[in-house]
């Protein structure tokens, strides 16, 4: 049997177990330098785990074949990962409480959306739906196995893309 995920527009309220949503909250809005930009404060805390320090990377996401096939799961167990689009194209979170096929939960996200990985939640890799996507990943660096991951049964969990964000 196969699993089929449709992805569900992404919500804080919804994406709360297993991290924050990176997007600006008029809530957080400061102007700052002289009225000529707001600021949206403190809209996710990295969390480097215990050792660890905090770093930036950038990846350079391409789409998969459709329909998406789940092949894996992981997870880092000695900290946060937070992933901010670069450009504005829709693009798919696939997160578990475990890692099994009939745990995932599949999330859509505009292209001013970002989330964070707390800390030991399970995801897929990175999944984007435009020809080419770019990120900036706040990660963890530091001593410790930090990466585990889980393969899928084969065939056993497909990711259905809406047809209006597919063919972007």
């Amino acid at each position: 049997m196969t699993i089929e995920l449709h992805p569900q527009p992404l919500t804080p309220e919804a994406f709360a177990p297993f991290g924050h949503v990176i997007e600006a909250d008029p809530k957080t809005a400061r102007q700052i330098n002289a009225g000529t930009t707001t600021r949206y404060h403190a809209l996710a805390m990295a969390d480097p785990g215990p050792d660890g320090k905090v770093i930036i990377n950038l990846f350079h996401g391409l789409p998969r074949p459709q329909p998406i096939v789940m092949t894996l799961m992981e997870r880092h167990p000695l900290g946060s990962q937070a992933f901010v689009p670069m450009q504005p194209h829709p693009w798919l979170v696939v997160v578990a409480e475990r890692p099994e096929p009939e745990a995932l939960r599949a999330f859509l996200l505009r292209g001013d959306q970002g989330v964070q990985y707390a800390r030991g939640v399970w995801h897929h890799p990175l999944l984007v739906l435009a020809p080419a996507q770019d990120f900036v990943v706040v990660d963890r660096q530091g001593p410790g196995v930090n990466y585990e991951e889980v393969v899928l049964p084969e065939g056993a969990a497909r990711l259905i893309v809406p047809a209006d964000v597919a063919g972007i």
